[in-house]
């Protein structure tokens, strides 16, 4: 009995440190009960973690930017765009994959420290900033995918790496 009380003393306590993890027990439970064990399965963590691949590379940045009180709203822009600009270089430009992807990752690092820099050397508010990235990108998003709207790829060395990543 002392154990269960000094368990629920050392959670009352510290209920906003372990919330989330609180909360993800919660929703695997009512998941896992829902569909009679399968959310747990092993092919569908798989499953998950190779749909929020992508996700996941962007949050350890974004945790990296709201550890130091900042916000980035363009993120999620920037990667569509980003992504829009493979496409459009692997179908139209006719840009082997090997050099694209160079490419797309120095573009990205390019963009992360322009908004790096009109907050830290500029003094412009991360929230400001961002914002404003984010309908920059929105715009150019929007510009360079008018004509076509989906850009169906089909490189090989690029479907090869996007099946290789999915389970069979």
């Amino acid at each position: 009995m002392p154990f269960f009380n000094e368990a629920k003393s050392l959670i009352k306590h510290n209920i906003r440190d372990y919330g989330m993890y609180i909360a993800l027990f919660v929703i695997m439970a009512t998941f896992s009960i829902m569909t009679d064990g399968l959310f747990m399965s092993s092919r569908n963590i798989s499953n998950l973690i190779d749909a929020t691949g992508y996700i996941a590379v962007l949050a350890v940045g974004m945790t990296l930017v709201i550890v130091i009180r900042h916000i980035d709203l363009s993120v999620g822009f920037a990667a569509g765009f980003l992504g829009a600009i493979t496409a459009v270089l692997l179908t139209q430009a006719g840009v082997p994959f090997y050099i694209t992807i160079p490419i797309i990752l120095v573009l990205g690092i390019i963009v992360g420290l322009f908004n790096g820099l009109l907050v830290a050397q500029f003094g412009i508010p991360s929230f400001v900033a961002s914002l404003a990235g984010m309908l920059i990108f929105r715009g150019a998003l929007l510009r360079v995918t008018e004509k076509t709207g989906t850009i169906i790829i089909k490189d090989d060395h690029l479907m090869r790496l996007v099946m290789d990543s999915f389970p069979r």
